[in-house]
């Protein structure tokens, strides 16, 4: 009786959305979703990601051979938006952030961000706020100027 008591709840849980699924592409705004890492395209002076990655996951990141060595970009979705930055954390060496609600969450020392304007809000890397990538959407692909990573790397690793 009990059992059948405690499975009962767990379906009512379940329906109302209480308790999420594995599936990355159900990953609710409240529940945290960590980066998945991809591979990103290089041609040219351009880095191109799907877009269909980003949906499917929520949260990606890639690293881009520059000029300057290996960097490290993320994609997200926020709002039904796609937002690409930065994905470095100078001072504590970490290139992953997981996202959750409005935020994102440094992987290594937890230093939290504005997921919607990358400015540091608490911890002990705010002065080190995520910088935009501008990108454009193209037969599926969000693409980006090589020069426009690069840029958004070296404003990251600087102090503000």
């Amino acid at each position: 009786m009990v059992f059948v008591s405690l499975l009962a709840i767990l379906v009512s849980l379940s329906a109302l959305g209480c308790i999420g699924s594995n599936d990355p592409a159900s990953a609710g705004s409240s529940e945290p979703v960590k980066g998945t890492w991809i591979e990103s395209k290089v041609s040219g002076d351009t880095v191109s990601i799907p877009v269909s990655s980003v949906e499917l996951y929520t949260n990606v990141h890639s690293k881009v051979n520059t000029e300057i060595g290996e960097v490290a970009i993320m994609a997200y979705m926020l709002d039904d938006e796609v937002v690409v930055r930065s994905n470095v954390c100078p001072p504590c060496g970490s290139i992953g952030f997981t996202l959750k609600d409005e935020v994102l969450i440094c992987d290594a020392c937890a230093t939290v961000f504005d997921a919607a304007t990358g400015d540091g809000i608490m911890g002990g890397c705010v002065a080190y706020p995520k910088e935009n990538i501008p990108y454009t959407i193209s037969d599926g692909n969000i693409v980006m100027k090589l020069d426009d990573v690069v840029t958004a790397h070296r404003d990251t690793v600087k102090v503000n």
